[in-house]
């Protein structure tokens, strides 16, 4: 994890990033979302807002005071429907009339696998979920929206989440929590999936973008270097996974206190996730198999 201290801009304040390019950040600082979410405002007369953040009176205050004369909210982007992303967008819209667009609601894009699990009883982690978001405009992979003097192409990049997208302007990416460079991305199932999320990072490798604008902490200037180490990060945890089962089956939580032995107590629920995310993958890989139906409290073992 990466936590460069002069990244704390003051929350509510607009700064411009290049010419057409304005973030202001959000005051939800948390162990989630470390400095608060990114709001990002593009374009110099009808804007887009990209991730409006949670729904906090003061934070709209701020977009809507960011406003100059002759300035006005065309468009409202979000890219995944997180409670510290999503839910500020409805209020945005009837402030402004403009449109909210998104892959879908809270649901859109869930695996069949991650289904199951959450037919099955399994609730999400992490940073809670706008069961209550709504877009105006679903957008499909590869869409193209066009502003006044601005162009994003919309790209469906699920794993975080099942309805994140990240969003291209002129080969800079608004990548959401997909990458980011102060941590790596949560994957918690059923909200997260592993196997859409290590896809993802290869579709956002492959459209070799010159910087990445994230959901939170300061933009990713290199970040091709970036995705590599958080494949080469995910692939170090799927070998000691499968190392730990070499020595037997497990479950999760057992699997996450003998690899995450530096870990904080507080924090290995949290890492018990993060191996089950990688159990389910394992599982549709054919490398694992749970003892009886998949799921969290299973035990897992090395498909011989």
């Amino acid at each position: 994890m990466n936590l460069p201290e002069d990244f704390d801009p003051p929350a509510g304040q607009a700064q411009t990033l290049v010419p057409g390019l304005q973030r202001i950040l959000a005051p939800n600082p948390s162990a989630m979302t470390w400095r608060g979410t990114n709001t990002y405002l593009l374009g110099t007369r009808q804007l887009a807002v990209i991730d409006p953040g949670p729904s906090d009176p003061a934070h709209l205050r701020a977009i809507l005071g960011s406003l100059t004369a002759g300035q006005s909210i065309s468009h409202i982007f979000v890219t995944h429907a997180h409670l510290d992303h999503a839910p500020l967008a409805a209020d945005l819209a009837r402030e402004t009339g403009a449109p909210i667009l998104a892959y879908g609601d809270a649901l859109a894009g869930r695996s069949a696998v991650m289904q199951g699990l959450a037919e099955s009883g399994l609730a999400g982690g992490g940073e809670g979920v706008d069961h209550s978001f709504r877009c105006d405009i679903a957008l499909a992979d590869g869409d193209t929206v066009q502003g006044d003097g601005w162009q994003i192409t919309a790209h469906w990049t699920p794993g975080h989440f099942g309805n994140h997208m990240a969003f291209e302007w002129d080969k800079a990416v608004f990548s959401g929590d997909l990458v980011m460079g102060w941590a790596s991305s949560l994957v918690s199932p059923p909200d997260g999936d592993l196997t859409q999320f290590m896809a993802s990072c290869a579709k956002l490798r492959a459209l070799d973008p010159k910087i990445l604008h994230p959901g939170h902490g300061a933009p990713v200037t290199r970040p091709t270097q970036r995705i590599d180490w958080l494949i080469t990060h995910r692939q170090s945890r799927e070998a000691a996974i499968l190392a730990a089962l070499a020595q037997g089956p497990a479950t999760a939580e057992a699997l996450a206190r003998s690899i995450y032995t530096e870990t904080p107590p507080a924090l290995l629920p949290a890492a018990a996730r993060n191996v089950f995310a990688h159990l389910v993958d394992l599982t549709g890989k054919n490398l694992v198999k749970p003892q009886g139906s998949l799921a969290y409290t299973a035990v897992f073992k090395t498909v011989s």
